[in-house]
């Protein structure tokens, strides 16, 4: 089983990490698997340009460099570690109600994805563009400025844009994703050293890059598994097996 972290943030969007920091970070600690997945968020409210105005998302016109770097970081993750990097972003549209905001992780992109719209057409910007669709922290967070509610209220009709749920972030559990019987995830929503200890995925297959995706996109035989507070892996616990 692979070790996997799939939604961690740089200093390319709200994370105090740089990229080179987070790889060393996740590979001396023993990830398999990783993804970078800084914030891609909307333009078109207040929220959206306070973001953009403070330098807390990836647009347009950065991707590139910031595709760039994940790319450089990623080779030397598996000389050095023998550690996975998944290119990708979290689609961010952030309200004031909290049931009409919602985060969607676009997993293994090659080019940008806006935020822009409602949400339903951005995630079809994602599915267009190949990525594998991740619905972010769906229900209660204990963080309350985390909640996003819009994607778990409208499951049945984005169902087919969403390839995998949330059930566990950073510390929270959430026990309505796991009764729905939807294919799940567990991520650490990491933007600082002590994320590193929460929520993580076990993957079944191969540590290659297409393996890795198929498995994902397949969306069973994944486990979870949360890392307790010490700087050594001691022992993970299986807590649920999809």
């Amino acid at each position: 089983m692979l070790l996997a972290d799939l939604h961690i943030h740089s200093t390319w969007s709200d994370g105090l990490l740089p990229i080179p920091e987070l790889i060393d970070t996740f590979g001396r600690s023993g990830h398999d698997v990783i993804a970078i997945t800084d914030h891609v968020v909307n333009t078109d409210n207040m929220l959206g340009k306070v973001a953009h105005r403070f330098g807390l998302s990836v647009t347009r016109h950065n991707f590139d460099a910031y595709r760039s770097e994940i790319d450089r970081e990623a080779k030397r993750a598996w000389d050095e570690y023998r550690m996975i990097v998944i290119a990708g972003c979290e689609l961010t549209q952030n309200r004031v109600r909290r049931s009409s905001s919602a985060h969607a992780l676009a997993l293994g992109i090659d080019d940008f994805v806006s935020a822009e719209g409602s949400v339903e057409d951005m995630l079809v910007r994602a599915k267009d563009a190949g990525a594998l669709v991740v619905a972010c922290h769906p229900n209660e967070m204990s963080d309350w400025y985390s909640n996003t509610f819009y994607l778990w209220k409208r499951r049945d009709e984005v169902a087919s844009l969403i390839d995998l749920w949330e059930v566990a972030c950073r510390w929270d559990l959430f026990p309505p994703v796991g009764r729905a019987k939807l294919p799940f995830i567990g991520n650490s929503d990491f933007h600082k050293p002590q994320h590193l200890y929460a929520w993580k995925t076990l993957l079944p297959c191969e540590k290659r890059v297409e393996t890795v995706m198929q498995t994902l996109r397949r969306g069973d035989g994944l486990a979870l598994t949360r890392l307790n507070g010490a700087p050594a892996l001691a022992g993970p616990r299986v807590l649920a097996i999809a």
